[in-house]
């Protein structure tokens, strides 16, 4: 029997969310993820049950809850609901990354840079450049 639309729409979900929770250093688990989701969401809270519901592909969260897990892993919501096309281009059209493939935190990062004033993006450079010389320095040599 072939999967439903639905069916391969959640397991894609699930392997989206999956990543973005592994991006993000969070364990891929249902227990953690409800728990970390029901600190966040103000909503009715989930079960862990729910949660690997979500994480196993037999369901997807309703907008509202999309939105909270969205928030907290810090990635699009429409990138984590629908991810990319079959293009290899984002579900919501956005120009190509100049820098080759970046994860769904990269990307909402720099769309959250490119929206800073000239002030505050100097100050992130400055930082960056700053932490990039010293992991530079703590760098065995070879």
């Amino acid at each position: 029997m072939a999967p439903t639309p639905h069916a391969t729409e959640a397991q894609a979900f699930a392997s989206r969310l999956r990543q973005a929770l592994a991006a993000a250093g969070i364990k891929v688990s249902p227990t953690v993820v409800a728990n970390e989701f029901n600190l966040r969401y103000w909503g009715r809270s989930i079960t862990p049950h729910t949660a690997r519901n979500w994480l196993l592909g037999v369901s997807i969260p309703m907008q509202d809850k999309l939105r909270a897990l969205a928030d907290w892993l810090q990635v699009s919501p429409d990138e984590l609901r629908f991810g990319l096309d079959s293009g290899g281009t984002r579900a919501v059209r956005e120009p190509a990354s100049p820098w080759g493939e970046l994860s769904m935190q990269d990307r909402e990062m720099l769309k959250r840079y490119q929206a800073l004033p000239a002030d505050a993006r100097k100050t992130v450079r400055d930082v960056i450049a700053a932490l990039h010389a010293q992991v530079q320095d703590k760098a065995p040599e070879r």
